[in-house]
């Protein structure tokens, strides 16, 4: 048996989707073929799948912190990682051991080479749909009560789209990955529709109009359980009844769930989570109707405290070693968008430092126009990743919003050199946001667990 060290090097080695050209990209229906050579593990669970642009792993993160204070045993499937691989299969909250990671790995491996040379898949399945692959086996073999599974791109083609969820869940759509998705909201929503299933449950909120005739016209003709997750977004306005409390990274206010008052108290801050917590309890709310007795209001309550979702508006205290942080991951314009009202609402006119990276086929110009501009001091630095846009461009891109950029070779160079800026600054934040692969060597580099 190869080491755990060995099984992550050569799964990285098979490559991630967005790197290989279309002649060797690895279809759904080759999907099936591999998970049909497994014994289909899909098929030995029930599951709930989750698509979008953003919000897919904090509405999942949730969901399954609930599920689990239920009382179910719980599959987590989200991706990319912060820190460790590990972390995108969870069984209860707990990452997946390395013995079990390496066993299933050599698993998929083996049954891999021998379709390859049976020739009835035309390659090797990348990382994205081995790793799957190895959760699908995970969570069967754990007789899970029930899975909750993100999708890595898009949906339609996705590998985790082999599934037959009870229930389907498509987040906020924008602009991303537009080269494979589409060059519109509506053509993104498409391959984002691709989740729903005819006659079951479909949540989501309405949106950006393109995507909510898209996603409408494709429920109607698939006759799904249209629901919409609306009546659990919880009013931020002054005097509502339910006045949202946002302060020390988390999100309190009062909900009426099942004819009862609870309180609820997210760990993930922010007003665009909001959105993404009235998903999760609109799924838990129908999960119950489906059978899921065991979803109580006070489970719901127990469930959304214990969620653990780091880097998603992450607000460290302040020591005397260094300024108040936080840690989002804003990979997108949207998500920088969601960054920069966040902060304004939980900081104010509080001066910021910003240490950011970014992959390379990122709207970065954009997200630079979105952020910088609110900044003192721009830390520009790189993950290390072969998609990382350089430091040096981005701090082109911070210099010419007008603000002061300063270039690190990597974060906990980054980290140093913007804590060193915010010394002269009155009751400073310092931002870690971009990438998730900043976040994750952010969170690495302080010693925290993701």
């Amino acid at each position: 048996m190869i080491s755990y060290q060995q099984a992550v090097h050569d799964l990285y080695a098979l490559g991630h989707e967005l790197h290989r050209t279309p002649a060797h990209k690895f279809e759904i229906a080759q999907m099936r073929t591999l998970a049909a050579a497994l014994g289909s593990p899909q098929t030995r669970f029930p599951s709930i799948l989750i698509a979008g642009t953003n919000g897919k792993g904090s509405t999942a993160a949730t969901l399954a912190s609930i599920l689990q204070a239920a009382g179910y045993r719980t599959g987590l499937y989200t991706s990319p990682h912060l820190v460790r691989i590990n972390e995108r299969i969870r069984l209860s909250g707990t990452p997946i051991a390395n013995e079990d990671f390496v066993r299933l790995y050599a698993r998929v491996r083996e049954k891999a080479l021998n379709l390859v040379n049976a020739n009835e898949l035309p390659n090797l399945p990348s990382f994205f749909e081995t790793i799957t692959a190895m959760a699908f086996l995970y969570f069967a073999e754990a007789k899970v009560d029930v899975a909750v599974l993100e999708v890595g791109m898009g949906g339609r083609l996705d590998a985790t789209n082999i599934v037959e969820p009870i229930v389907s869940i498509i987040t906020d759509i924008a602009l991303d990955h537009q080269a494979y998705l589409g060059n519109s909201i509506a053509e993104i929503a498409g391959e984002k529709a691709g989740i729903l299933r005819a006659g079951r449950t479909a949540i989501t909120l309405p949106q950006h109009p393109e995507a909510n005739d898209v996603l409408g016209r494709r429920m109607m003709e698939l006759g799904a359980n249209a629901v919409s997750a609306a009546r659990n977004v919880a009013p931020v306005s002054p005097g509502s009844e339910a006045l949202v409390q946002q302060t020390g990274g988390r999100t309190r206010f009062r909900h009426e769930i099942f004819g009862e008052e609870v309180l609820l108290d997210s760990p993930l801050a922010g007003t665009h989570q909001l959105r993404n917590l009235a998903l999760a309890l609109t799924a838990a709310e129908e999960l119950h109707a489906l059978g899921y007795a065991k979803i109580t209001s006070e489970a719901i309550a127990h469930g959304v405290r214990e969620t653990r979702w780091a880097g998603r508006f992450q607000v460290l205290p302040a020591t005397n070693a260094r300024p108040q942080m936080v840690l989002d991951v804003a990979h997108n314009p949207a998500g920088a968008w969601a960054l920069r009202a966040a902060l304004n609402r939980h900081f104010g006119e509080r001066p910021r430092v910003f240490v950011f990276g970014a992959m390379s086929d990122k709207a970065i110009a954009e997200m630079a126009q979105i952020l910088f501009l609110t900044a003192e001091c721009v830390v520009a630095t790189a993950a290390d990743n072969p998609r990382s846009a350089s430091a040096d461009e981005i701090a082109k891109l911070a210099e010419g919003t007008g603000t002061r950029a300063l270039t690190a070779a990597n974060v906990p160079v980054a980290i140093s050199l913007a804590t060193q800026q915010t010394a002269e600054l009155n009751d400073p934040v310092l931002v870690i946001t971009g990438s998730i692969y900043i976040v994750g060597a952010a969170l690495e580099a302080l010693g925290l667990e993701p």
